[in-house]
């Protein structure tokens, strides 16, 4: 190979005109061309990443990109511009699964559903239209406005329905996928937007008046072109079931004062009926039926196919009671249903006045109660045993407001155990209390069961706290003709006695009793049954100086304190016998506490004991929870003991509440029950 020369050399390597503009436009178009194809990366958190791939139109108020991927799919870049003809290219796309059309179809119709909810933005006034057309056509446009809601509400809960039940895999298939939560959220919450805004909407218009209490189909309702048609689903639910005054969405609803609320996650839309007073209101009824219980709505559309379905305009609203149905059939698949056990529960303690009611009615005051009523937390059910709970001094179903939700927030209790509250004068002595409460508790068994043969007249528990401790004991006690020596002793007493038949029989009424024969066991908190000094201290003597019976209360033991009144003077002090009130029942000196203090308590009973200890380093016999000392609420005898450190107001420990649903576990299990 020849070699060049010198001066070949610096030849060639000197600049010719132009080249160097040439090599940086080759460079700079190369630079482009790679920048138009090159893909960067960079990294997000994980917490970015979930609120990316979980976030859609109903947490963020845009589209997921679940929805933007299949539109991209399907050849359409923006939803947003036309969305009516975005939905209408996304149901005849192909290219696309029939899981992806209608997930997001679904999300598509719930944020035109979600705009069409939107308050209307303030117009200027109109000028005033000739008579006869103003109502008219204000109506029209309300209920145009309401059509439109509704109907991209139900076309929400229709493809979301399509999707979880109508495609190739069942929802079993997708059990992980967040895309069916997400789908399953809007099918929930398109429920309750259409359940909720039909009810408030067209309530009156679905009245019918042959509609009886019975369950099946209740009432039917047209709303533009759909056809719908409401079911009352879960057996005996519709007989204790008015038609509400107003329906609200659980969600909606936020509680202080609970610790937990509890929820069965699902299908359906959890509310809460707010349902009339009783006709009448009566004031001594012996019971009062829970006015907030909770329904779950669903929604199902008629047809068998995919086609069927997104064909049709007739739709099914499904109510169920949560308490009796946990599982429903939808579309041939079984599937939870949804729940919240705790909104109504909360709205009717919210609601109900107790805290000022319960003071009222220990000074004697109006608006007070006189007797006692049984207030049951949940339709009755039959076949759940019933717990019967007894709030103490001054107090209310309110001294109740955590035990018994965690109760049926546990899910083994609540299939097996229905909360009865009884909410009693606390002014009145506990002989009159014993009486009442025994009364309206039989009362009410026997208006549900007449002939006493379902579960739930059987193996019922009583719980009671403080004075309600003592109350529950005296309900399953056989006094004999122990309480007997609570009156003055001597041939004065007994010549009165023999003398007046009807004073023996009406003390007879108050002093002899049977131990309530369905309840076979019993939980007493905090109960003073031998008293408790604090009722002799100078504050408690100077409330029990205030504590009076109102005239409707005295009117039940008049003629026993006439005559009570007119004998002679029999005690040591040389006044006449009277009534005690409920703080002189309290002491450790009442002559009755001292009666009841070792009265039998039913061989068939078992019972516990829940006390609080406000000092643990002090000796436990000589403890006390501040109010009740350890040697009045400890009982011989009782199967199980739990000595927990707190004040007196030990039932709202979380470690009373374990221990009662553990007693009432336990009860199941020796029972053969529990599942």
């Amino acid at each position: 190979m020849p070699f060049a020369s010198t001066r070949d050399a610096k030849a060639a390597a000197k600049p010719r005109p132009g080249r160097g503009l040439g090599v940086w436009l080759l460079l700079a178009a190369a630079l482009l061309m790679s920048g138009c194809a090159a893909v960067s990366v960079s990294s997000v958190s994980p917490a970015l990443y979930l609120a990316e791939r979980r976030g859609d139109v109903l947490t963020t108020g845009h589209l997921s990109g679940a929805a933007q991927e299949v539109a991209r799919v399907a050849g359409i870049d923006d939803c947003g511009e036309a969305p009516d003809s975005c939905r209408q290219a996304l149901a005849q796309a192909e290219g696309i699964t029939d899981e992806q059309r209608l997930s997001a179809l679904a999300e598509l119709w719930l944020q035109a559903a979600l705009e069409a909810d939107r308050p209307p933005a303030v117009a200027p006034e109109a000028p005033e239209a000739p008579d006869g057309q103003a109502d008219g056509q204000a109506d029209g446009q309300g209920g145009d406005a309401d059509a439109i809601a509704v109907d991209a509400w139900l076309e929400t809960a229709r493809h979301a329905w399509a999707y979880l039940f109508l495609t190739r895999r069942s929802p079993g298939d997708r059990a992980f996928e967040d895309r069916q939560t997400q789908v399953r959220d809007y099918y929930n919450f398109a429920v309750q937007r259409t359940v909720t805004r039909l009810f408030h909407r067209y309530g009156h218009e679905a009245r019918a008046p042959e509609a009886g209490p019975a369950t099946g189909e209740v009432a039917e309702l047209a709303v533009g072109r759909w056809q719908l048609a409401a079911r009352l689903e879960s057996p005996g639910f519709a007989s204790d079931l008015a038609l509400p005054h107003d329906l609200l969405p659980a969600s909606s609803l936020r509680f202080t004062g609970l610790r937990n609320t509890y929820r069965r996650d699902g299908f359906g839309a959890p509310l809460v009926a707010v349902l009339p007073p009783p006709e009448g209101s009566p004031v001594h009824a012996p019971f009062a039926t829970m006015r907030y219980p909770a329904l779950t709505a669903l929604l199902t559309f008629e047809g068998r196919t995919l086609a069927e379905v997104l064909d049709t305009h007739r739709v099914q609203v499904r109510l169920y009671d949560p308490y009796r149905s946990d599982r429903v059939d939808l579309a041939g698949v079984p599937a939870p249903l949804a729940a919240n056990f705790t909104a109504g529960y909360g709205l009717w303690l919210a609601r109900s006045g107790f805290a000022k009611q319960a003071l009222r009615t220990l000074l004697g005051l109006s608006d007070g109660i006189v007797q006692p009523q049984v207030q049951l937390m949940q339709p009755y059910d039959p076949e759940r045993r019933i717990v019967v709970m007894l709030h103490g001094l001054a107090s209310s179903p309110e001294a109740w407001v955590n035990v018994a939700n965690e109760v049926l927030g546990d899910e083994t209790l609540r299939q097996h155990y229905q909360i009865w509250q009884v909410y009693y004068p606390t002014n009145a002595p506990l002989v009159l209390n014993r009486r009442n409460i025994a009364l309206a508790l039989q009362q009410t068994l026997a208006h549900f069961d007449r002939q006493g043969t379902a579960p739930a007249s059987r193996h019922m528990v009583l719980v009671g706290h403080s004075m309600g401790g003592v109350l529950a004991r005296l309900l399953v006690s056989d006094p004999g003709r122990a309480l007997w020596s609570v009156l003055p002793q001597g041939p004065a007493m007994a010549a009165a006695l023999a003398d007046d038949p009807t004073l023996q029989r009406e003390l007879g009424d108050y002093l002899d009793f049977q131990p309530l024969p369905q309840v076979d066991r019993a939980v007493f908190i905090a109960a003073p049954h031998r008293g408790t000094p604090f009722a002799e201290t100078g504050l408690a003597r100077r409330v029990a100086n205030l504590v009076t019976l109102p005239l409707a209360m005295l009117e039940q033991v008049n003629d026993l304190s006439r005559r009570l009144a007119r004998l002679p003077p029999m005690q040591e002090n040389g006044l006449p016998l009277r009534l005690p009130n409920s703080i002189d029942n309290l002491s450790d000196r009442d002559p009755f506490v001292r009666a009841v203090a070792d009265l039998p308590i039913s061989p068939k009973v078992r019972y516990h004991s829940i006390i609080g200890r406000e000092d643990p380093a002090q000796p436990l016999a000589q403890s006390s929870d501040g109010v009740v000392p350890y040697a009045s609420a400890h009982l011989d005898g009782a199967e199980s003991e739990r000595v927990i450190t707190s004040w007196h107001s030990v039932q709202e420990t979380p470690q009373a509440m374990l221990e009662v649903r553990r007693i009432l576990r336990e009860q199941l299990r020796s029972e053969g029950a529990a599942r």
